[in-house]
């Protein structure tokens, strides 16, 4: 396909070619009709001119005709017989006589009809106000042999007799006036589709030098892998700067991206770390001293192995777009189940189902976001868990408070973040990776919702979820 710039050259040089053989054709045919009519006229002139003669009663000898080589001028009868020709008119071809010059040069009246029946013909003395007839053809005077305009005018004599003038126009000089514009059409038209290719190929090349900017700089950030660096935006306000300004965002968000997930890989490894390292030492343990093998403590290292793994997959299925197909369904139902399997729990949850509202999601990952909330309230509660599900202006509200510590308004939002525990501020956060919050808030936006913390009124957490309600079936 060639470059950008190669295809807008040709382009545009096949585009101004078209235009101007089309405007080049039009002007030719223009100029042939103009020129061939002005020939035209200057054959009738002529043609009334000796026309008004022999209406005036001048015999056909004594006709002053003008030059043979010029205008030719021949006069017909109705017989078909010349009257007059041109001095020296040698032979001629389109005025439809059968012959070249009169035999005889009677009067105007001497050889005429009396017959005035045929109401075409003009009246005595008379020359017809009729168009005339024009035709194209050859005559030779002298030796010169060229092409004509004839132009047919009847007149009558004073005598009666009707004939028909025929004169000539050169029909050379139109022909070499058209002859001429061709070949300075066709001579300038290379030189000014060479100019319109130059032009094109200089403006479209500084119109992409910036694209050109671009992609060399996004080549050296490929090559060097250096994310923090931007491509240069021009001071242009078109269509290259905002492509340029979308660039550094992409660029920014991809930069955002690579270091989110890889402190999401260092924490998870960090994390990982710890299980992995007593299940070694319990092992390692239990190899050389088979006696002192703590089973229960190694099935809690599994399991709480296995809850990082699930929730790290969950984590990167989220990242990765991952969204299984959402359905209506009663949002009492998961959080319900939910409750029931913390019935036995260290803290009693007290729940309170004021409606059933209708949510579009997936049963799984709801159930999740009040699971990891419920086990965050009983993590951290003193004496009781409270649960409120309600809708409150199409929405669905689902609230969930402790009465332990709370959560400081400055640690409100980072809570949210990945591997983020307050030690300090909540003594009893044991066993936690720091995902469950962070889980639960992608959970909620995944789902068009939104997860906020805030102030309990037994002075604990208070962790608001809200979901839009699905509209009828």
């Amino acid at each position: 396909m060639g470059s950008v710039r190669a295809q807008a050259t040709m382009g545009a040089t096949a585009v101004v070619a078209a235009a101007l053989v089309a405007a080049g054709l039009a002007v030719v045919l223009l100029l042939r009709a103009s020129l061939g009519g002005q020939t035209g006229l200057r054959a009738e002139v002529t043609a009334r001119e000796v026309a008004s003669q022999l209406a005036a009663g001048t015999s056909y000898a004594a006709l002053d005709l003008p030059d043979g080589d010029e205008h030719p001028v021949q006069v017909v009868g109705e017989d078909g017989r010349v009257r007059a020709a041109s001095e020296d008119l040698r032979a001629i071809d389109g005025t439809g006589s059968r012959e070249v010059r009169p035999s005889s040069v009677p009067g105007p009246g001497g050889s005429g009809s009396d017959d005035d029946s045929d109401d075409d013909d003009p009246g005595r003395g008379e020359v017809s106000g009729d168009d005339p007839h024009l035709s194209t053809g050859r005559a030779t005077v002298e030796d010169h042999t060229a092409t004509y305009r004839f132009a047919a005018v009847e007149v009558t004599t004073p005598a009666g007799e009707t004939v028909t003038v025929y004169a000539g126009a050169d029909l050379a000089a139109a022909r070499d006036a058209v002859g001429t514009v061709v070949r300075s059409m066709l001579a300038g038209l290379p030189l000014l589709l060479a100019v319109v290719a130059a032009v094109t190929w200089l403006v479209t090349r500084r119109a992409l030098r910036p694209v050109e900017a671009v992609r060399a700089e996004l080549a050296e950030i490929t090559v060097a892998g250096d994310l923090a660096r931007r491509v240069p935006v021009p001071d242009s306000r078109d269509e290259v700067a905002e492509l340029a300004a979308t660039t550094n965002e992409t660029l920014a968000a991809l930069e955002s991206s690579v270091a989110r997930q890889r402190g999401f890989v260092a924490d998870a490894s960090h994390e990982l770390r710890s299980p992995i390292a007593s299940l070694r030492t319990q092992l390692e343990v239990a190899a050389a001293h088979p006696e002192l093998l703590d089973v229960d403590g190694l099935v809690d290292d599994v399991v709480r192995l296995q809850h990082l793994a699930a929730d790290l997959l969950l984590l990167a299925r989220i990242d990765a777009g991952d969204r299984p197909p959402a359905r209506r369904l009663a949002l009492a139902g998961p959080v319900r189940e939910e409750v029931r399997r913390r019935a036995a729990g260290r803290v009693p949850v007290e729940a309170s189902f004021e409606d059933d509202p209708l949510v579009m999601g997936v049963p799984g990952r709801l159930a999740r976001v009040a699971g990891n909330l419920l086990d965050n309230a009983a993590r951290h509660a003193d004496r009781a868990v409270r649960l409120v599900l309600r809708e409150e202006d199409g929405t669905a509200v689902l609230r969930i408070c402790d009465d332990g510590p709370g959560v400081p308004p400055a640690d409100r939002e980072r809570i949210f973040e990945r591997f983020v525990r307050l030690d300090d501020a909540r003594s009893r956060d044991e066993g936690g990776a720091g995902l469950g919050l962070a889980i639960a808030r992608d959970l909620v936006r995944a789902h068009g919702g939104t997860l906020t913390v805030g102030e309990a009124p037994e002075g604990g957490a208070l962790f608001e979820v809200r979901l839009p309600v699905a509209g009828p079936a």
